[in-house]
C-alpha cells in the first residue's frame, strides 16, 4: 500500500465541514509523494500551505487521518489552492519528475508514458527520446531547450497530475495514487 509521509493543508475547517453530523476540526491536505487527497483531524489550528507529518510515526499536528477523499469531495479553497501546490511540489521534488522524462518508456506497442502528458503527441515523444539518446536532460529548461516546440515541461506535468486527482476513470496513472472511490453512506465494500 502507497502510504504518505508528508502532506501539505490545502484547507483549514476549524469548525468541520458545515452538514457534518460531528463537528469537529478538519483539514483537507495532499500527499507529498502520491498527491494522494486525504481528510485529517489535527490536534490544533494549521495554515494553508503548511507541510505536516502524516505518516505511521507520531503525528505532532495530525490527531488521525479520517480518510481518502476523491476530488469532488474538497473544498472550494481546496481546490484553488491545488494547483500550485502541485507546482511547488514537483519544484521540490525536482529529480523525480526529472526522471520521468529520461526513463519513461512504453505503455503498450502503441503508446508511450510521454504521450500521457497534456500537450505531448507523438512527435514531441519522438523527438524528446531521439534528445535524451543522445545526453539525459538535466533540467526542465533543458528539455524546453533541447526540444522544439515541445510545451511546458512543469506544466504538463501539473495538467497531468491534476487529471489524475480528478477523473477516477484513467487508464494510466503515472504520478498519482488513483483516487478513492465514494463509497454509499452506511455501506462498506
Amino acid at each position: 500500500m502507497l502510504n504518505e509521509d508528508y502532506a501539505i493543508v490545502l484547507d483549514y475547517l476549524a469548525k468541520g465541514h458545515p452538514n457534518a453530523f460531528k463537528s469537529e476540526p478538519t483539514a483537507q491536505v495532499m500527499g507529498t509523494e502520491f498527491f494522494t487527497l486525504l481528510e485529517v483531524v489535527p490536534k490544533g489550528e494549521l495554515k494553508i500551505g503548511e507541510k505536516i507529518y502524516v505518516g505511521k510515526e507520531e503525528r505532532d499536528k495530525v490527531e488521525y487521518i479520517k480518510k481518502r477523499i476523491p476530488f469532488k469531495s474538497l473544498t472550494s479553497t481546496a481546490i484553488s489552492e491545488l494547483e500550485k501546490t502541485i507546482e511547488k511540489t514537483i519544484e521540490g521534488n525536482n529529480e523525480k519528475f526529472l526522471d520521468f522524462f529520461n526513463a519513461a518508456g512504453p505503455i503498450t506497442i502503441k503508446r508511450h508514458q510521454l504521450e500521457l502528458l497534456p500537450g505531448f503527441g507523438k512527435k514531441h515523444m519522438l523527438d524528446l527520446l531521439k534528445e535524451r539518446d543522445k545526453k539525459p536532460f538535466e533540467s526542465f529548461e533543458d528539455i524546453a531547450s533541447r526540444v522544439k516546440l515541445v510545451p511546458n515541461p512543469m506544466n504538463s506535468l501539473v495538467k497531468r497530475v491534476m487529471e489524475e486527482l480528478e477523473y477516477d476513470d484513467l487508464k494510466h496513472y503515472l504520478f498519482a495514487r488513483p483516487p478513492a472511490k465514494e463509497r454509499p453512506f452506511g455501506r462498506r465494500p
